[in-house]
């Protein structure tokens, strides 16, 4: 039996830091090979590179993929089912970190229809699929983490399919918690408010090159995994953010969504 660590969107930011801070910090679950998934391979192997240099590591596995959506989700079946058939003894999935996904700013009507259909493909549909298709090779003890957002707490205007997205991606994580408590695997929700990766040149195509105040990839990775494998449910690091929670159950969810979208303007270009 090999047992693995899976990470998706793992060549940058929070999967990068995800992909480190388990090699680093985590080798007590002798974890047998780290599987690297995203689509830029050159930035992959960088990763992985940096992973080799790490003492007592586990082996890097560069996975160039496309996961998004149904057929992505598809592919990474596939994937995993082909290699466990081919390993003596099968594949365990120790620690599965769906990491991949994407935002776009800007008012819904301004932005184009198809990147957003494209940012539910992957933020909702592909996660859903990896999950789903990696039950099978999950056992007690092993650990889900979903990358949620404070944008799961309330609505957003000028960030409406985004917040939609994340916000189904914490209810689905939380009810898999309780459905999967029986076998003993423990599933979080990480929910972290601005963190400084390459996000915000994505979702303003490159009006914003980085995420305004953005708070550190690394301690928001730290803090995640902790959680997670303290059995928590959720992961919310900063008090600022522990505030917006809070306020988020007294505050009409309308309200928040009219307030931002007047007064929380984003940088985009079409």
């Amino acid at each position: 039996m090999k047992k693995i660590a899976i990470i998706t969107g793992a060549s940058s930011g929070m999967g990068k830091d995800f992909a480190l801070e388990l090699c680093k910090n985590y080798q007590y679950l002798c974890i047998d090979q780290i599987w690297l998934i995203a689509r830029r391979k050159e930035k992959l192997e960088q990763v992985a590179l940096e992973i080799k240099k790490i003492e007592g590591a586990p082996e890097p596995v560069v996975v160039q993929m496309d996961i998004s959506g149904q057929q992505g989700a598809q592919n990474y079946k596939e994937l995993i089912d082909k290699t466990s058939k081919e390993t003596e003894g099968g594949l365990e999935i120790t620690v599965l970190i769906n990491n991949a996904g994407f935002g776009t700013y800007g008012p819904f009507e301004e932005t184009p229809i198809d990147r957003q259909m494209e940012m539910i493909d992957l933020n909702c549909t592909s996660l859903t699929g990896i999950c789903g298709y990696s039950l099978p090779y999950l056992t007690e003890n092993s650990y889900i983490i979903n990358t949620a957002s404070m944008a799961a707490y309330s609505p957003l205007g000028n960030f409406a399919v985004y917040g939609a997205t994340k916000a189904y991606v914490l209810s689905f994580t939380l009810a898999l918690a309780a459905e999967l408590k029986p076998r003993g695997i423990h599933v979080c929700a990480l929910c972290p408010g601005s963190v400084s990766t390459e996000f915000a040149n994505v979702a303003s195509n490159g009006a914003r090159k980085e995420v305004l105040h953005g708070f550190s990839s690394v301690k928001t990775v730290q803090h995640c995994l902790k959680r997670a494998l303290n059995g928590k449910h959720t992961a919310i690091l900063r008090f600022k953010w522990k505030f917006q929670h809070l306020g988020s159950h007294f505050v009409s969810r309308y309200a928040v969504a009219d307030f931002t979208f007047k007064h929380a303007k984003r940088p985009y270009q079409k």
